[in-house]
C-alpha cells in the first residue's frame, strides 16, 4: 500500500474509535438524585401562617391589650384620727388604707365596731371610733349595734361632728351648729339636762333627743 493510502486509511479507523467511545461514554448508566422531604417544621409554619394572616396596617389592637385606667374614688374620713378630711384612694381601697392615708386612729380608740377589711365606695363616709353614727346613704354604719338590729347606742354630744349630730331625730344642719357653737362656748355638755339650753332645742324636742345623747 502506498504511504498516502495507509495514513488516510489510520484517520479514518481513529475517528472511528472516537466516535465508538463517544456513543459508549453517553449510553452509561447514571445515578437520579431523589427528591428532598420538605421539613415537617417549615409545613407547619406554612399552614400556620394560612391559618392566621397578619392584619392590615392600621388595624387596631385587641381591647383586651390596652393599659386600664388608673380609677380612683374619694371617701370623707372623718372621727377620732389624726388627719380627717377628703381623701382620694384607689378604686378597691378598703377600710383599713382609708385609717392609714388620714393618719391612723387616735391613741386609745376603740374600733371594735369597724370593719376595716370592707370595700370602699365613691362619696363614702368612714366615721371612726363614735359609735352609733349612720353611713352617708342613711342606713346604720357597717359593724354598728344598730347595723345588727340592736339599738343604736347614745351619740356623744362632746366629741361628735355636726354632721354626725344631723343623724339625731329634728336635728338639721343649723341646729347640729348650735350644739357644736354651744360646747365650745361653755367647754362641753356636762349631763343631757344642759341640752335645753341651747337654742332651738324645746322640751317636745329634748325628750326625742334625751335618750339618744350622752355627754
Amino acid at each position: 500500500m502506498e504511504r498516502r493510502t495507509l495514513a488516510a486509511l489510520v484517520v479514518v479507523l481513529v475517528v472511528a474509535a472516537l466516535f465508538a467511545a463517544q456513543h459508549f461514554w453517553s449510553g452509561r448508566p447514571q445515578s437520579v438524585a431523589a427528591p428532598e422531604v420538605v421539613a415537617h417544621g417549615v409545613a407547619g409554619t406554612a399552614q400556620e401562617g394560612l391559618a392566621e394572616p397578619d392584619p392590615p396596617p392600621g388595624a387596631t389592637e385587641p381591647a383586651a391589650t390596652a393599659p386600664a385606667p388608673d380609677a380612683r374614688i374619694v371617701v370623707d374620713v372623718s372621727g377620732k384620727v389624726r388627719r380627717p378630711g377628703v381623701l382620694r384612694l384607689p378604686a378597691g381601697a378598703r377600710v383599713e388604707d382609708a385609717l392609714a392615708a388620714a393618719g391612723g386612729a387616735e391613741r386609745g380608740t376603740d374600733l371594735t365596731g369597724l370593719n376595716r377589711a370592707r370595700v370602699l365606695t365613691d362619696g363614702e363616709h368612714v366615721v371612726v371610733g363614735v359609735p352609733g353614727t349612720v353611713s352617708a346613704a342613711g342606713g346604720p354604719a357597717p359593724g354598728s349595734p344598730a347595723a345588727a338590729g340592736a339599738p343604736a347606742a347614745p351619740i356623744s354630744l362632746n366629741s361628735s361632728t355636726a354632721e354626725q349630730l344631723e343623724t339625731l331625730p329634728g336635728v338639721g344642719p343649723v341646729l347640729a351648729q348650735h350644739i357644736v357653737d354651744h360646747r365650745t362656748r361653755v367647754g362641753g355638755f356636762r349631763s343631757v339636762d344642759e341640752l335645753r339650753e341651747v337654742n332651738g332645742i324645746g322640751d317636745r324636742r329634748f325628750a326625742d333627743l334625751r335618750n339618744r345623747v350622752r355627754p
